[in-house]
């Protein structure tokens, strides 16, 4: 591997790419990239030398399904079609740019079904960035909507800075909050409605997401404000639906506290899980639904995710 390839990497483990669709792109134009600069003369070690690539990437970080999915949309085509190594280039090229444009056009979709949950003078409390929360409420401005957003800061890497500073560019009036000031915003502001992006969802719809959402999430449950999820659905986790359960990514101790004193612990979970019975909708490419059905859909619209079958 060559290291043009090994720095995608590496800027994916140190966040340097942040962002689950941002990370699924940059992976797959690299993994594209690295196979039409391989020089084997057979297809064997060609693919030999693209699964530990693969590898690589899906290995990056723990909980990024999108990347890993589009490497499993171009690695199931591939072995199917390639003949001669000249062709297996030119299908990785085509089914990488398939895949980037098929998250693109997913996007759209979710920015505009979630768009529609957004009614004028609604006050929107969101967690974290998110591409598809922040894009949804943009457009719900785009649209004239009169609305206010509450954020939190995001620690220990303060993303909701991110998000603040988009909305406040858009001129949206924007308040941002600590993380544990979540219940209090809601309390206090009378919330209309949450929505926060996601990393990851399993077969029984429960999605992962940048930690305190859960948090978030309880808060609304207990104010009866409608939580809503904005994923697209190719951050799908398709070993959930054979029993394996998805992986939070522990973070480094030295993004909560650089120079920390001798002896002292630290837990820094990057992600948590928020189950199925706490969220209102998916707010998805397919439209908004409840959680419970997402492997239905799934099946539907992405087959090549679905990996029981193959595995019984």
């Amino acid at each position: 591997m060559d290291t043009n390839f090994l720095k995608i990497v590496e800027d994916i483990q140190t966040l340097r790419i942040q962002g689950a669709t941002n990370i699924a792109v940059e992976g797959v134009k690299a993994f594209a990239l690295l196979a039409e600069r391989l020089d084997t003369g057979s297809l064997e070690p060609f693919f030999d030398e693209l699964e530990k690539a693969r590898y690589a990437l899906a290995t990056a970080r723990a909980t990024e399904p999108a990347l890993r999915n589009g490497l499993r949309y171009i690695i199931y085509n591939l072995h199917e079609n390639a003949s001669t190594v000249k062709e297996a280039k030119e299908i990785v090229n085509s089914l990488s740019n398939e895949y980037i444009q098929l998250l693109k056009e997913s996007k759209k979709k979710v920015i505009s079904y979630g768009a529609h949950r957004i009614k004028d003078g609604s006050t929107i409390m969101t967690h974290c960035h998110s591409s598809l929360s922040t894009g949804i409420i943009l457009e719900a401005h785009r649209q004239g909507k009169e609305i206010q957003v509450f954020c939190t800061e995001t620690r220990p890497l303060y993303q909701g800075r991110i998000t603040a500073k988009e909305l406040v560019d858009a001129g949206i009036t924007t308040t941002q909050v600590v993380d544990s000031a979540m219940r209090w915003v809601i309390n206090s502001y009378n919330v209309d409605i949450i929505i926060t992006g996601a990393d990851a969802i399993t077969s029984q719809g429960t999605v992962i997401n940048k930690i305190g959402t859960r948090l978030l999430a309880l808060a609304a449950k207990e104010m009866d404000v409608p939580f809503y999820s904005a994923i697209n659905l190719l951050k799908y986790d398709p070993e959930t639906s054979i029993g394996k359960l998805s992986e939070i990514e522990m973070r480094a101790a030295s993004e909560i506290w650089d120079k920390a004193p001798d002896g002292l612990n630290f837990l820094n979970p990057a992600f948590e899980t928020v189950s199925h019975d706490l969220i209102d909708g998916i707010i998805s490419e397919s439209g908004v639904f409840s959680p419970s059905i997402v492997y239905l859909i799934i099946k539907e619209n992405y087959p090549f995710m679905i990996i029981s079958e193959e595995m019984k």
